[in-house]
């Protein structure tokens, strides 16, 4: 389904997945070309040492990518299935303040999946992503796999947020 930044933002800051865990969208870029998000450290995502529980940090991480390569794919009138096919995560600081993270997709990045799509049917790439606290210092790192595949004939589309 194709829709605004804005209704988008609002929708993922009140799902409560992610809401819940203190999960906020900032802002889409404008034709979901990156994202802002904040993990707000908070007394439902805390852990016994006052930091942002790791869980949380995961689960920010987690939808941007594919949510974004979605976006995108389907604006340039690709129709295919996108997900997260793996993640890791490297917690290199303790998440004592508010963590912030943005999200840009460049235009290497789209040509690259599209002609991958166009040739293959399917696109697999890790991408990196860096979490910053208050202080600018960093205190995570994820490699988020997406998985982009063309959809067979028939197949519905499916709304997974």
């Amino acid at each position: 389904m194709i829709v605004s930044e804005k209704t988008l933002k609002w929708a993922l800051s009140l799902y409560p997945p992610l809401l819940f865990q203190r999960i906020w969208v900032r802002k889409f870029h404008p034709g979901f070309r990156g994202v802002d998000v904040k993990i707000t450290n908070s007394f439902l995502n805390r852990n016994y040492n006052g930091s942002i529980f790791g869980g949380t940090i995961y689960a920010a991480t987690d939808p941007f990518y594919a949510i974004l390569f979605d976006q995108l794919m389907q604006r340039k009138g690709h129709k295919c299935r996108v997900w997260l096919k793996s993640a890791s995560i490297q917690y290199l600081k303790p998440g004592l303040t508010n963590l912030y993270f943005t999200l840009t997709i460049t235009d290497e990045m789209i040509k690259e999946a599209e002609a991958s799509l166009n040739e293959y049917g399917k696109f697999v790439k890790a991408y990196p992503m860096e979490l910053f606290n208050k202080q600018g210092e960093l205190c995570a790192t994820v490699m988020n796999e997406v998985y982009l595949r063309t959809k067979f004939p028939n197949e519905k589309q499916r709304v997974a947020i």
